[in-house]
């Protein structure tokens, strides 16, 4: 009964939050798109970087080897630590935040709906998706308040 909505959102959902993204990005002003490239810029490779130690340091086998079942999507029976495609939809929702809560929290509600799926389709456990979310929030906040204030800051006093 929830397998097609499942095999939808553990497949493509991800694809749909960076097309809300993008779509946001392009209606932003100049100004606005620098501030998102920058911190995108710097945020979204630290995520993936912190992701892949994180992976290195946890071993997490998905439920379908551990299970011996078939999942609903095919896929390697590598470490399941963290969900890439969570980790991309929480980076997007991440970056996004500072300049529009609203659509922010439409992306996290539909990242969370990414890792539902992929818990239900077989793929993952809940630590896969908390730990792509966590690290993806923690990252953020930090290169926002290490980076992004003493950017804004800059910018604003070289304006005057």
């Amino acid at each position: 009964m929830f397998d097609k909505p499942s095999i939808f959102g553990a497949k493509y959902l991800f694809i749909v939050i960076g097309v809300m993204a993008l779509v946001y990005f392009f209606g932003q002003p100049r100004s606005m798109q620098k501030r998102i490239v920058i911190f995108a810029a710097v945020t979204l490779p630290l995520i993936y970087i912190v992701s892949k130690i994180g992976g290195l340091l946890y071993d997490d086998p998905r439920p379908f080897v551990v299970g011996h079942f078939v999942p609903l999507i095919p896929h390697e029976p590598d470490n399941g630590f963290p969900s890439d495609h969570v980790l991309l939809g929480a980076g997007l929702a991440a970056v996004i935040y500072p300049s529009s809560k609203r659509l922010s929290l439409m992306l996290w509600v539909l990242t969370l709906l990414v890792g539902m799926s992929r818990v239900q389709v077989g793929l993952h456990r809940p630590i896969d998706i908390i730990g792509s979310i966590g690290m993806a929030i923690v990252v953020a906040a930090i290169v926002y308040r290490l980076i992004m204030g003493s950017f804004l800051k800059f910018v604003s006093n070289w304006r005057h």
